[in-house]
């Protein structure tokens, strides 16, 4: 099982109020297969690719109305201490450091832009069992309005090195625009863990900022017929990139997430220069 290191995105789970619905859909979206719901934790729901697990689902707690969406989890060897980090660069906790039994140590934190993730600091549970295959996560991007606070805020809380896409030939979600502002932030050379968006115009003035999950998948077409044919929407794609075939989408209970056939690349990847 891989081990994380400070940063990466390490899970990825979400709430949803038809818990039973939303593995129906992600099971023939994604291809996934479901654990035994665990009671004691909730009914925290665990899924797996080829026997690997990758998300979990979980209904809301009792009394809340939290609307259903992705939370990717960053790892952490201590929580508590970065959790004071986001509290010391301008985030909020939305949910202190909690132990989760022997499994390992969370918090929900919001950064100063508005989206909402989670550190994760592994005790049993380390995390994704696999990563960048169909039907496991391939990529994350910061969704926000204030890419200013997003900048500031990242590598104060984790060992992240910055750098600027050259967005004159697209990049993994931007619709192909040119001169779009775009950064990704590294943790050393080559390890690419998240990539930060400006939301504009087309984004309805009540959709907060938020981080996008980018699942792969072994045909993007494909992934996209079934997650309409099932109630989800499409939002943006299907479309070509150097990065593989992408589309945005809600499921039927309005979470959001993408889809990515790595194998489909067209054009040459953007190059980096340092922010």
């Amino acid at each position: 099982m891989p081990e994380y290191a400070e940063g990466a995105p390490c899970w990825v789970d979400a709430m949803f109020t038809d818990v039973e619905a939303a593995k129906t859909f992600y099971a023939q979206v994604l291809g996934w297969t479901f654990g035994e719901a665990a009671s004691e934790f909730g009914s925290y729901t665990q899924a797996y690719s080829d026997g690997k697990a990758v998300a979990a689902v979980v209904p809301p707690m009792p009394g809340t109305d939290a609307p259903s969406q992705w939370c990717l989890y960053f790892a952490s060897p201590d929580a508590a201490a970065t959790g004071e980090k986001i509290k010391a660069a301008g985030g909020e906790l939305l949910m202190e450091p909690m132990r989760v039994g022997t499994f390992g140590t969370m918090l929900i934190a919001k950064e100063p832009s508005g989206a909402v993730f989670g550190v994760w600091q592994p005790g049993e549970h380390k995390g994704f069992e696999k990563t960048g295959e169909p039907g496991s996560f391939a990529w994350a991007e910061v969704f926000t309005r204030d890419a200013a606070k997003v900048d500031g805020f990242l590598p104060r809380v984790f060992p992240f090195q910055v750098q600027t896409m050259d967005m004159s030939g697209g990049g993994a979600g931007d619709g192909g625009g040119a001169g779009m502002d775009y950064k990704v932030f590294s943790l050393g050379a080559g390890q690419p863990a998240l990539g930060r968006m400006v939301m504009g115009a087309e984004f309805p003035a009540e959709i907060p900022p938020y981080i996008q999950v980018f699942f792969g998948v072994p045909d993007c077409d494909e992934a996209v017929a079934a997650a309409r044919k099932l109630g989800g929407e499409l939002h943006f794609g299907p479309m070509d990139s150097p990065f593989g075939r992408i589309a945005a989408l809600t499921d039927q209970q309005g979470a959001a997430f993408a889809v990515i056939d790595m194998a489909k690349r067209v054009g040459a990847v953007p190059k980096m220069t340092p922010a």
